[in-house]
């Protein structure tokens, strides 16, 4: 038997999953999990995402994982996905990194310039 804690998490995910496959975010943030992301903290980096979401109760961010980006030197990666912006690729962003990340870009529209590696030149939709 789960227990209510347990049961509630996972509606919690169940409905995260829901949003994000419905397409309602108006933010995706994509973390590379390939190996060479996690040796270098992608987990940590994860983690800390998603607290930051929930404490900061941002429910139009979807968090997604991939594979290697292909920039295994600046990992961890993560990539700023925001309706009618270009995407922003981020390296090294590391757990201690993300409240300075999240809190610039994606609450105040600012991305972080020295932390990027790269920016798509077509805007999401």
């Amino acid at each position: 038997m789960k227990s209510l804690d347990e049961l509630r998490r996972m509606k919690e995910r169940a409905l995260e999953m829901k949003k994000m496959q419905s397409g309602q975010a108006r933010v995706t943030i994509t973390i590379g999990m390939a190996t060479d992301g996690i040796a270098a903290g992608a987990r940590e980096t994860m983690k800390a995402v998603l607290e930051y979401i929930r404490t900061h109760q941002l429910d139009d961010v979807a968090v997604t994982q991939t594979g290697s980006l292909g920039l295994s030197a600046q990992e961890p990666v993560v990539d700023v996905n925001i309706q009618g912006e270009p995407k922003i690729t981020y390296g090294n962003i590391t757990a201690d990194r993300v409240p300075t990340l999240m809190a610039q870009h994606i609450m105040q529209g600012h991305p972080v310039n020295e932390w990027v590696v790269h920016v798509a030149e077509e805007h999401s939709t």
